[in-house]
């Protein structure tokens, strides 16, 4: 695989509407509003770092459904197949962490143009003819019962045609509202499908009920023992053994302006760690996971078989995440790899 070849990514994408200078809900008239989603951020990152991306999602019609298709290609992603004939789109509330109180969102999801989305409303094996990668995460098994049936109808298809799958957990409980959700068996199912995989160390402590490993640097030279993270992975491998590529990344919240970042790649029986960044002055932690993917799945096409490069160069991407407003990473192929010399 290389740049040149044709990832796809699927999910919802959102407004968000976030409060500014720290205040809370109730402060205030003025909300800032822009549009972000997992898959969606993960797409503009790998499109900023030069790769071909196409993003597949349902969107409202009308003048809200048109402003997020516009924005979608100003961003360079493809969207011949994105749908805008839905009633609603989705929306989510976010109130920034200040000192030691963390921050807090408030989705509004319910009867989406990607909630009420079934199997049968794209044309699969048309989109995915020619893609390398396909990318989705376990928020749409949150959704709805139809929204996850529709995200396993593309995941068997890219799997019949023998693509590149990769899933981030992207569990948030406080999504699988509807009657019969089983979290932990549902995210499980998509991740039987996964060839690279993403999470965060305690999304693999709820997706695996093994107790997480506490990661508690509050300096970037922080020694991590690795041997117990090692025999996790292992085990995690023996669940799930189709997936070569298992990412997971720790983030100790010192307070709300202070984080220290890092990660672990597991790839085929190989364990490989990275620096620690001492996060300071950030602007807007939303994205960082998802500028993680990007920069792993980017790293991934570019330099296959440097898996400790694909590390490093994932972590920085995350890092530089904090430095933007808004759920996207625009950090350049160029401001990542400077960061990584430093």
């Amino acid at each position: 695989m290389n740049c040149n070849k044709r990832i796809v990514t699927f999910g919802e994408l959102l407004l968000r509407f976030s409060k500014f200078d720290h205040r809370r809900f109730p402060q205030t008239e003025v909300l800032r509003g822009n549009f972000g989603g997992s898959e969606a951020n993960v797409a503009i990152s790998l499109a900023t770092l030069g790769n071909d991306v196409e993003y597949v999602t349902r969107l409202p019609k009308g003048q809200i459904g048109l402003a997020a298709l516009m924005m979608l290609r100003e961003y360079n992603l493809r969207t011949p197949h994105v749908l805008c004939d839905g009633d609603r789109m989705g929306a989510y509330y976010f109130e920034g962490a200040a000192g030691l109180r963390n921050s807090s969102v408030v989705y509004d999801r319910n009867g989406s143009a990607f909630y009420n989305l079934t199997p049968g409303y794209f044309n699969w094996h048309e989109i995915l003819k020619d893609a390398a990668v396909f990318h989705t995460s376990g928020i749409a098994g949150a959704l709805s019962p139809g929204a996850a049936a529709a995200t396993f109808e593309a995941l068997d298809t890219a799997d019949e045609m023998g693509l590149t799958i990769s899933f981030d957990i992207n569990h948030r409980k406080n999504l699988w509202k509807y009657e019969g959700a089983q979290p932990r068996e549902t995210l499980s199912r998509m991740l039987s499908y996964a060839d690279v995989m993403f999470g965060d160390v305690i999304e693999f402590e709820f997706l695996t009920q093994h107790p997480k490993i506490p990661f508690t640097a509050t300096t970037a030279d922080y020694e991590m023992d690795l041997e117990p993270y090692r025999e996790w992975f292992e085990e995690i491998h023996a669940r799930w053994p189709r997936c070569r590529k298992w990412l997971m990344g720790m983030r100790n919240q010192v307070s709300a302006s202070h984080h220290l970042l890092t990660a672990l790649l597991w790839s085929d029986g190989r364990l490989y760690s990275t620096r620690i960044y001492d996060i300071q002055d950030m602007i807007d932690p939303m994205g960082v996971g998802d500028a993680f993917v990007g920069g792993e799945l980017h790293a991934l096409l570019a330099h296959p078989g440097d898996d400790q490069l694909m590390l490093d160069y994932a972590l920085a991407a995350a890092t530089l995440k904090y430095t933007f407003n808004g759920d996207f990473n625009l950090a350049t192929d160029e401001e990542i790899k400077a960061l990584m010399a430093r």
